[in-house]
């Protein structure tokens, strides 16, 4: 039986997931997403290329790196997630440019311990208090990990391609208006996209979408407010895309906030 279970506290999302028939669809996140397989194995595709996270692996997605996710076999799964937002982490671990993970599973008791710990805590609403002193014992076993500051930074047609897309989360994504102001004919740059990022220019904009809603939700819980402010044609249409990201729907991550 799939199950989801969110929390939030320090500034910290954690989730608690069983997995056997639910997959996710390609996305991404804007946060570090950091996590443990606790049993079964993780199957995901990340960067054009298969992974498999084995009991005890250690889980390291960098912000906005698109993947899906399953359940490698019919044994189901069960994994921890901690999502971690860019400034938070670099102001833990007092580094000013962006910092992105080499390898996408390691294996490291230590580190896996303090993940754990972690997303124990925020997942039983320990106190605030008590989560920050173990985020920072966290990052202190993270920067001991391959971490670089070769983080790929967006060329100045992609930047303003997402800009356009931020700016207009509300309305129906129109590839003609951003090709316009780009350019480009619409192949072009469909193509020119995805080859930088991952994710095809539609991908890119529903996923930021659903992130808005979330944000929503978490700063107002007001789920149809979200609806209304990301231009979503009404709950469902929202439920039905959040569901594909956070394998749970909109109305339940409320209720799980609450």
């Amino acid at each position: 039986m799939d199950k989801f279970i969110y929390k939030k506290s320090a500034s910290i999302t954690a989730l608690s997931a069983s997995l056997t028939d639910f997959t996710y669809k390609k996305h991404s996140h804007k946060e570090y997403a950091i996590g443990v397989t606790l049993r079964g194995i993780q199957h995901y595709n990340l960067d054009g290329s298969l992974h498999l996270s084995y009991q005890n692996g250690v889980m390291l997605f960098n912000p906005e790196q698109a993947h899906d996710g399953m359940a490698h076999d019919k044994t189901g799964l069960d994994y921890v997630m901690l999502y971690i937002e860019p400034e938070l982490l670099l102001e833990v671990i007092e580094k000013k440019e962006i910092v992105r993970f080499s390898d996408p599973i390691v294996y490291n008791y230590r580190l896996e311990q303090r993940i754990l710990r972690l997303a124990h805590a925020i997942l039983n609403k320990q106190d605030e208090a008590l989560c920050n002193e173990l985020l920072l014992s966290l990052t202190e076993s993270l920067i001991q990990t391959d971490l670089s500051n070769g983080f790929k930074k967006d060329n100045a047609l992609i930047k303003k391609a997402k800009d356009i897309l931020h700016n207009n989360l509300e309305n129906v994504l129109k590839l003609d208006e951003i090709c316009k102001e780009l350019d480009l004919s619409k192949f072009q740059f469909i193509r020119i996209f995805k080859s930088q990022t991952g994710s095809s220019p539609y991908q890119y904009f529903l996923n930021c979408k659903i992130e808005r809603a979330k944000q929503l939700i978490e700063k107002n819980r007001d789920v149809y407010a979200a609806v209304a402010e990301c231009g979503f044609v009404d709950l469902t249409h929202l439920n039905k895309h959040f569901k594909s990201v956070y394998g749970t729907t909109a109305f339940e991550y409320m209720s799980h906030l609450n």
